[in-house]
């Protein structure tokens, strides 16, 4: 009984050897996950423009839109083979780094932030949206 259930397994495995290295290496394309992207560069653009002006005026905003990023980030996490993705989510939110959470904290250290900032840090806030815009587009469209 046992060499039978032995035999099973041995000619199960290169079946699901097989299967596996046919699956795809990043997840399939997700329209929510990409308009959610989308709607959320130009939200942080629009906000990031205003950077100009003291931060008390825009902290409520901020701090809506770091928890929308958040959540992007969580659902990004929670996809299989997203770690390409979910890496940039982390990259973009990280507030010690120069993206949207170090531009946020900078912002409220300094409590404005001179027009050249703001224009040099919104083009590479969109450049890393963009990333990921690029890294969801292109995934495997569901049916294919």
């Amino acid at each position: 009984m046992r060499k039978k259930y032995l035999r099973t397994g041995m000619l199960l495995l290169p079946i699901a050897q097989f299967w596996w290295a046919c699956a795809p290496m990043t997840a399939r394309f997700d329209p929510m996950a990409y308009e959610r992207t989308i709607s959320l560069k130009v939200e942080t653009l629009t906000l990031i423009a205003k950077a100009d002006e003291p931060f008390d005026q825009h902290a409520e905003a901020v701090a809506a839109l770091q928890k929308e990023l958040e959540k992007a980030y969580e659902a990004a996490k929670g996809r299989p083979r997203n770690d390409y993705t979910t890496l940039q989510w982390q990259i973009i939110k990280n507030p010690r780094g120069n993206l949207v959470g170090g531009f946020f904290r900078h912002w409220q250290e300094k409590g404005a932030l001179s027009p050249v900032m703001v224009a040099e840090s919104s083009k590479l806030i969109a450049d890393a949206f963009d990333q990921i815009i690029g890294l969801e587009g292109g995934k495997i469209k569901p049916g294919k």
